[in-house]
């Protein structure tokens, strides 16, 4: 069956704060030059917001340039950082760091508690009213290229197809939208970006990414545990010294708590479990205290890009470039992403409308990575390149060169370290780690994971193809349960992948429970043998962020 076609000068796909950035930068520009210029932002989830998760607490820079009367304009920051307070935690204790030694990277004045799912929402339309054409649900599956090998636009997905491959009465063929130019903004780990990473070998001579697993919790807890504005960071306990990761606990308005914990992909104990490891952060004492007598409205995860500077790949190709998360533009350092992600939208799409404007169709915008090597942006990744190699050797060593290098050298220190190894290639054999025991849930405090996924409004219509594949079925029991103990049963923050065997306990075999996917994409990132590949559901489907 042949697919309709769409025609728009920009094509945007994700409509995530760096895609809605970049088109309301264009429609500004082009106001400004008294052009039309057509922009669509596809996004997957049921709505604009639905699949944003973050921490957050916002640095406006960016915002201020895009929207510079985004107060009046009712953006949702209303909450400003009133305090900061950084603990190294042991299992009884937390010992908390004087703010005057603290680096720069975490001391947030000035800065925002927010929603960034609200944000997101508040962009839109602002996008919209501008003239940008969105439309959510309809997520972008394919790649599509001109005769000349350029990126001409891409085609979302089919739906209607059933698990078994066959049309539904609900069939509907997917649409073509052609573009000048096509910007990916899909997040950590996209999907396409990966396909345009092999096909313009985009990653050549740069380090290799590496990303983190974020989760987070969203609670409504007593006036008197609430403090709006403040900020707390922690490291430490329950991870051992020799694994990179973290918490955040963050006062927003309305007696609500946004809690959360994140763990380094690189990590190598096949036994490590990052929920569990949340879970059972919640409850040491400092933490527990202000969720005590509160209820969780809400749960999630989300892969994080945090290899910084060094693992950016190139920005730009004929017909399109990378944007945001796609592109890995997070500063770890800082444990945010939302300003880079907003102000890489703005670089791409000035130099979009450049080329529109100039006649130009399809080139490559070279004028993207040049303006951001000019940018603040480039300087603020520069000067936290390093932040995330130091932390990667352990805790205690890390912190202390973290400290030598934003407090004495500015992020300016004679050298650059690198990141030499994938988060997939790290996991130690079963036979040479420690397994790991952890408390049950208390239903009160911790949880289990498919009580959380509930917590995310997570739906996939049920009949439809499976999103997580298998490049080889035989590799997960012959493979990962055989050297590793299957370790996806415990990356995975959803439960979505699980070892079933006979009653007798033989014949194992991997079930995968598609329909928990949160999205996260850390299947796609840590399975050992990269056997697993994430590809995208049928538009729509997947969590329903409410304030995350």
């Amino acid at each position: 069956m042949q697919r309709e076609t769409m025609e728009y000068d920009v094509v945007i796909v994700g409509g995530g704060p760096a895609g809605l950035s970049a088109a309301i930068r264009i429609k500004q520009l082009a106001q400004a030059v008294e052009r039309e210029v057509s922009v669509c932002v596809l996004e997957k989830g049921s709505e604009i917001g639905a699949h944003i998760l973050s921490g957050a607490v916002m640095d406006p820079r960016a915002l201020n340039e895009l929207i510079p009367d985004w107060k009046v304009s009712g953006a949702p920051l209303n909450t400003p950082v009133t305090e900061d307070r950084f603990l190294f935690l042991t299992a009884n204790d937390a010992r908390a760091t004087p703010n005057w030694l603290l680096p720069g990277c975490f001391q947030n004045h000035g800065n925002y508690v927010i929603s960034l799912a609200n944000v997101t929402r508040w962009l839109g339309q602002q996008a919209e009213a501008l003239g940008v054409e969105i439309f959510p649900g309809f997520a972008a599956a394919e790649v599509l290229y001109d005769p000349h090998g350029a990126v001409m636009g891409v085609a979302t997905g089919d739906m209607g197809v059933s698990r078994s491959g066959e049309h539904t009465d609900a069939f509907q063929r997917g649409i073509e939208l052609h573009a000048h130019y096509t910007l990916f903004a899909e997040g950590c780990r996209g999907h396409l970006g990966q396909k345009l990473e092999a096909k313009f070998q985009l990653r050549d001579g740069v380090d290799p990414q590496v990303y983190g697993i974020g989760l987070k919790e969203l609670w409504d807890v007593p006036p008197e545990n609430h403090q709006p504005g403040l900020v707390v960071h922690t490291a430490g306990w329950p991870l051992s010294s020799d694994t990179y990761g973290g918490s955040f606990l963050y006062h927003l308005e309305n007696h609500q708590i946004a809690v959360g914990f994140v763990v380094g992909l690189g990590y190598t104990n096949p036994y490590l479990s990052p929920f569990e490891e949340f879970q059972r952060y919640k409850t040491h004492p400092a933490i527990r205290r202000f969720l005590e007598g509160g209820k969780r409205v809400a749960y999630g995860a989300r892969a994080i890009a945090a290899g910084g500077i060094q693992s950016l790949p190139k920005l730009v190709f004929r017909g399109g470039a990378l944007i945001g998360c796609d592109a890995g533009f997070l500063n770890a350092s800082r444990i945010k992403g939302s300003h880079c992600a907003i102000k890489s939208g703005m670089l791409a799409g000035e130099s979009a409308v450049e080329a529109i404007v100039a006649g130009r169709k399809r080139d490559v915008l070279a004028n993207y990575p040049t303006n951001f090597q000019r940018s603040w942006l480039f300087d603020e990744l520069y000067r936290a390149r390093n932040f995330k190699p130091w932390m990667s050797k352990g805790l205690y060593l890390g912190a202390a060169m973290v400290g030598i290098d934003q407090l004495v050298f500015g992020g300016k220190a004679p050298w650059t370290l690198h990141h030499h190894a994938a988060d997939h290639t790290t996991l130690k054999k079963k036979t040479d780690a420690q397994p790991i025991s952890y408390p049950k849930p208390d239903g009160v405090i911790s949880f289990d994971r498919l009580t959380s996924v509930a917590f995310s409004a997570t739906n996939h219509a049920e009949d439809q193809p499976i999103h997580l594949t298998l490049k080889n079925a035989s590799v997960p029991i012959e493979t990962n349960l055989a050297l590793y103990d299957a370790p996806e049963q415990r990356y995975c923050p959803a439960g979505v992948y699980e070892i079933v065997r006979e009653a007798d306990g033989n014949n194992p075999r991997l079930q995968i429970n598609a329909q928990n996917c949160v999205h996260c994409k850390t299947c796609d990132i840590k399975d050992p043998t990269q056997n697993i590949v994430w590809v995208t559901p049928e538009g729509g489907g997947g969590p329903n962020y409410p304030n995350m």
